[in-house]
């Protein structure tokens, strides 16, 4: 019996794979502000689809529209947050190890970056601009109006790459994103630690890419 096809793409997430997860910070945040643990992921969880984080990432409202929806999802949970400062709290530090491996398999690969991610961040810093310009594609939330875990989204990727889904493998850091991928044939790897992915991914390639 024949195994799965060589594979041909990967693709990767890029707030939390490439950089590091903001989890941590959101933690933080909750501790300087006595804020129950847990708070700013609950409030994502709820409605996931259509709360104010899906549709700023699918651009359907601005910023201004976002604090006001965001700040109100809060004080249903019975909480005061102040959005802005939840947003900067987003994009972490590039993880040299990834963007290192990143590289190793652009050379050999065909990639793609998947991320929901919104307008208004700012420019990218330099760092995050460099690794930005490994992918032969980049695929943003706020550009194509639909967000992970839209399956469109992947197939999207795959179609533009030229790829089946059985040829793809996808890093991300959140299970919900990772199981629409999974259910179209691409194999996925949910990275927690960036050794223990990189691991996954080497067995799925064959080969080192560190």
């Amino acid at each position: 019996m024949s195994g799965p096809p060589p594979v041909r793409a990967v693709l990767w997430d890029f707030g939390g794979v490439i950089l590091a997860s903001p989890f941590a910070a959101f933690a933080a945040y909750e501790r300087r502000n006595g804020l129950p643990a847990g708070l700013l992921r609950r409030i994502n969880a709820a409605d996931p689809d259509d709360n104010a984080w899906a549709r700023l990432e699918r651009s359907e409202i601005g910023l201004e529209r976002f604090c006001e929806l965001f700040e109100a999802e809060a004080r249903a949970l019975g909480c005061r947050v102040d959005a802005r400062e939840v947003l900067a709290l987003v994009d972490g530090e590039v993880r040299p190890e990834m963007a290192a491996a990143l590289r190793a398999v652009s050379a050999r690969y065909k990639t793609a970056c998947l991320t929901n991610n919104f307008r208004g961040a700012g420019p990218r810093p330099p760092a995050v601009a460099e690794v930005m310009s490994l992918f032969d594609a980049v695929f943003e939330s706020r550009e194509l109006g639909i967000r992970k875990p839209d399956p469109r989204f992947y197939a999207l990727a795959c179609e533009r790459l030229g790829v089946s889904f059985a040829e793809s493998v996808f890093l991300d850091d959140l299970g919900v994103n990772l199981k629409p991928a999974r259910a179209l044939g691409i194999r996925t790897i949910k990275v927690t630690d960036p050794d223990s992915a990189l691991a996954e991914l080497e067995a799925h390639l064959g080969h080192p890419v560190r």
